[in-house]
């Protein structure tokens, strides 16, 4: 098997901002916004600026944009449908005409995609691909690694302004490119770090911020990192798993003996098995499937503890981070289907399995990237918490909805979560430690965790800024994308108001996410496309919707379970706007309407008649 450089490794070292005294070949044309990374959160951003008609470039260091969707994460990570929306929503709906458009309305690919969000990882490429080149002033450059940073200063406010930022091209040769905004979507942070704005690795203690899931004493433990292998039983289309470079049998002889005592049973399954590889349903269209980490499994793919220097490592140190967990990930797969230690009824089972000829065909059919749940953290000018995922405090107990933020820019229904940040004995013997997997209510997002304290000019919703507990709720790819979608915008407004990006104003930034179908707060009766989504996520952000029903029995209880990690909406989080208005709810209604300082003459009264609906809609066009 030939020997594959694997892409992701070739991120930048972090250097200072003084590099950029290093030659550069050529300079670029300027660009209004440039976005460092092709994640969904840069692809968003690139979108949601291009609509403003900005010059976009938008730099991935990899041949492949798209992140961890295009490269293994295709289970994707929600509560509900109704919790997805903006970018990521216009990615799933796009990916669902593919396949109705490809295979027919009533084709197996049609019909099993669960609403486009569980594609094949070259569909969603192919998707991502469509969508950017839809906007032609949207300039992609791909293998572009970033080197260094020119940083200038504004006397007048004292914060730091990127000038320009220098990138090695895949022919050696450095180029300088320039910008009015730059956008951060790394996972990384890279870029962040090379402005030399301030961050955190690693887990505060529970003293910073008072959070119930924080470590009494904080240290520079990570969440573990693992490949999202892409994986199929199909024949046709089955590749025969090699043993990766480095792969001992003597690391893995004791897998053997949990088969031989029952302790585990196949190599493949379902969460809650005695297994070593997760295969996720709904599984993908063609027979494939999304494999993941076994969530508190005996034997996990994540390596909390390998992965601790990833987050400010030199490109170096990521390699052999990256080569690493190749070594353990694909050597547990070729351990159990070779090695004649194994049982043969496991090993029979586990030879049914390989990877996919028509997947990551340049990478011997491996995933690219490496799933990087978590590195640098901004320290921003909002930190996010554990805290903005509770249910709000009310005079007579708990709300049924989160902690209220009415300069929201995005919103989650998936709650923290954390596969482990260390572990505790042996590989096959031991436990990871620092997990945990928190029921929430949907949350909202502010619009200072995108912002740094330090730069004017830069936005940040690849690493933002968040404590590592918080960031365990905004780690999942439909809320980058959100979080990037509105860092366009942003991007857009400072631009526009000749303003630094900390005077952006979230007013601005929510109006062009509702006009797209954005959620700044978890509705679950007034989706995108609605005639009132705009009207009911204005009023629903300024805290309409807070204070009409208390908690449930349970923090964070969610609504009916129809499909492994997915539910039917969250209760008591619907506008009802076809019921008749209360008395009490106008009053409620009416005295946040005078704290926002809105005219209450166009407001209807609760005459039995009018609805939450005609409320809401006379608030709106009034305001």
């Amino acid at each position: 098997m030939k020997q594959v450089l694997f892409l992701s490794i070739l991120l930048a070292a972090p250097l200072s901002a003084g590099a950029s005294t290093l030659q550069v070949a050529e300079a670029a044309p300027h660009a209004d916004v440039l976005i460092y990374g092709g994640t969904p959160a840069g692809i968003a951003a690139a979108i949601s600026a291009g609509r403003h008609n900005q010059q976009v470039t938008l730099v991935e260091p990899t041949l492949r944009l798209g992140g961890l969707v295009t490269s293994g994460l295709s289970h994707t990570d929600f509560r509900t449908f109704e919790g997805i929306t903006g970018s990521f929503l216009e990615l799933s709906q796009a990916v669902q005409k593919h396949y109705r458009d490809t295979y027919g309305p009533d084709s197996p690919q049609a019909k099993g995609n669960f609403r486009g969000t569980h594609a094949e990882p070259k569909v969603n490429l192919l998707v991502f691909e469509q969508m950017l080149a839809s906007h032609k002033n949207i300039r992609i450059l791909r293998s572009h690694v970033l080197d260094a940073v020119a940083l200038g200063r504004d006397d007048k406010t004292g914060l730091h302004h990127i000038d320009a930022a220098t990138f090695t091209q895949p022919d050696g040769k450095r180029i300088e490119l320039r910008a009015k905004v730059f956008i951060d979507a790394t996972y990384e942070g890279d870029l962040m770090a090379l402005a030399k704005v301030k961050y955190h690795v690693g887990r505060e203690g529970r003293d910073v911020y008072g959070e119930s899931l924080a470590p009494e004493n904080g240290d520079a433990e990570l969440q573990g990192y693992n490949f999202r292998l892409i994986v199929t039983t199909v024949e046709s289309n089955r590749v025969t798993p090699q043993a990766p470079p480095g792969y001992k049998r003597e690391d893995f002889l004791p897998l053997a003996e949990l088969f031989k005592t029952g302790r585990l049973t196949k190599a493949f399954g379902k969460q809650g098995e005695p297994i070593v590889f997760k295969a996720q349903d709904p599984q993908l269209p063609h027979g494939k499937y999304d494999v993941n980490d076994v969530s508190r499994g005996l034997v996990r793919l994540s390596m909390p503890g390998v992965n601790t220097a990833w987050p400010d490592a030199d490109a170096a140190t990521r390699k052999g981070i990256f080569a690493e967990h190749r070594r353990w990930n694909v050597g547990l797969l070729y351990f159990i289907q070779n090695d004649p230690s194994m049982p043969e009824k496991v090993q029979t089972e586990a030879k049914r399995w390989g990877w996919c000829k028509d997947e990551f065909i340049d990478t011997d059919h491996l995933p690219p990237q490496l799933y990087v749940r978590e590195a640098r953290r901004m320290i921003g000018i909002k930190v996010f918490t554990e805290h903005d995922t509770d249910h709000a405090k009310t005079p007579t107990g708990h709300d049924a909805r989160a902690v209220l933020h009415r300069d929201s820019i995005a919103m989650g229904d998936y709650g923290p979560n954390c596969h482990g940040t260390a572990h505790d004995g042996g590989l096959f013997s031991g436990r990871h430690t620092g997990e945990f997997y928190k029921p929430a209510p949907p949350y909202q997002i502010p619009l200072g965790v995108l912002l740094p304290r330090e730069v004017d000019n830069l936005i940040v919703p690849g690493a933002a800024s968040s404590s590592h507990v918080g960031f365990c709720a905004l780690r999942l790819e439909p809320i980058w994308a959100s979080l990037g979608q509105a860092a366009g915008h942003a991007a857009h407004f400072a631009i526009a108001e000749s303003t630094p990006v900390q005077k952006v104003s979230a007013l601005k930034v929510q109006q062009a996410l509702h006009a797209e179908g954005a959620a700044t707060v978890y509705v679950s009766d007034v989706l995108p496309g609605h005639a009132d989504f705009a009207a009911v996520q204005w009023w629903a952000t300024l805290g309409g919707l807070h204070g009409l029903a208390p908690r449930g029995d349970e923090p964070g209880q969610r609504g009916k379970h129809f499909f492994g990690q997915y539910f039917e909406p969250f209760p008591q989080h619907a506008a009802q706007l076809d019921l008749v208005l209360t008395k009490e709810v106008a009053k409620h209604w009416l005295a946040l309407a005078g704290e926002m300082k809105l005219s209450a003459d166009p407001l209807p009264q609760a005459d039995g008649r009018t609805t939450r609906g005609d409320w809401i809609r006379a608030a709106f066009k009034g305001r």
